[in-house]
């Protein structure tokens, strides 16, 4: 239970894909025009992320090492193509507001990234947990996202008006919006020293381009945060050994001092 809480925090605080890992910002910055369409963007791929990981996590040890990433690619298609079906026939508007960013699921950093790093490798549970934690972190930031730029821009929530026509700022529903928003509330998690991929030691691996990752970049930019720390410990450690090799070489040669006076001492004593 410990390992599925962990999960779960981890995808919604240490490493939201959203404000930490800065993942997946073609949609983040396409589609959250309006809070619903941030929510049922996020909700979308949560479902999508959780199920390919825990068949993924099923079939860890049946699929060839070198076909990974196309098998992967293949389960995560599959689940879209359904989802999608889904929201064709149950939620039209929303199909309609999402468009063409609902297929582009399918190469997601994110989705990739986790079958890569973790559902590949561990069991289905934590697996399941993982997706879910990860999906719902994307959720919350695409939603405050949408939530920001329909307050600004449309005077609304949840398509709610409650702010005149007079007073909105279209702006803010337009393309260059969403990089505004993006980066003040980035600002705000600087200033409230919360961890974002901004402002975080060490350099990242992702090229920005989600449809030729294949989740690697996810991989290489945790290992590569690893070994950091793994190398700054070492670092640390090697200097608190000579730190402490320097203070004993200088204790005994204080005390092979004293004893060398002491025998001259007393050689002088005797002569």
């Amino acid at each position: 239970m410990n390992v599925c809480v962990e999960r779960l925090k981890n995808g919604i605080i240490t490493e939201n894909p959203t404000f930490v890992m800065m993942l997946g910002m073609c949609p983040t910055l396409a589609v959250t025009s309006s809070a619903i369409n941030g929510l049922g963007m996020g909700l979308t791929t949560t479902v999508v992320l959780t199920l390919s990981n825990v068949f993924i996590s099923l079939l860890r040890k049946v699929i060839p090492d070198k076909v990974r990433i196309p098998a992967y690619i293949v389960v995560v298609a599959s689940f879209v193509t359904m989802v999608q079906l889904l929201l064709k026939a149950y939620l039209p508007f929303l199909d309609s507001a999402l468009g063409v960013y609902i297929p582009l699921i399918v190469v997601n950093c994110i989705i990739l990234g986790r079958a890569e790093a973790y559902a590949g490798k561990n069991p289905v549970v934590p697996s399941l947990f993982d997706g879910l934690g990860m999906g719902l972190g994307f959720t919350f930031g695409l939603t405050c996202i949408g939530i920001c730029r329909e307050i600004l821009g449309a005077g609304a929530i949840f398509n709610v008006q409650f702010i005149p026509e007079d007073f909105h700022i279209t702006f803010f529903v337009l393309a260059p919006g969403a990089f505004l928003v993006l980066a003040c509330l980035t600002a705000v998690q600087n200033k409230l020293k919360m961890p974002s991929a901004t402002n975080v030691e060490g350099a990242s691996t992702c090229s920005g381009v989600c449809a030729g990752c294949a989740g690697s970049a996810c991989a290489a930019n945790k290992g590569l945060k690893e070994a950091e720390r793994v190398a700054k410990k070492a670092e640390e450690a090697k200097k608190r050994a000579e730190a402490a090799a320097k203070a004993k070489a200088a204790k005994e040669a204080k005390a092979a001092e004293a004893a060398k006076n002491a025998a001259a001492g007393a050689d002088k004593k005797e002569g």
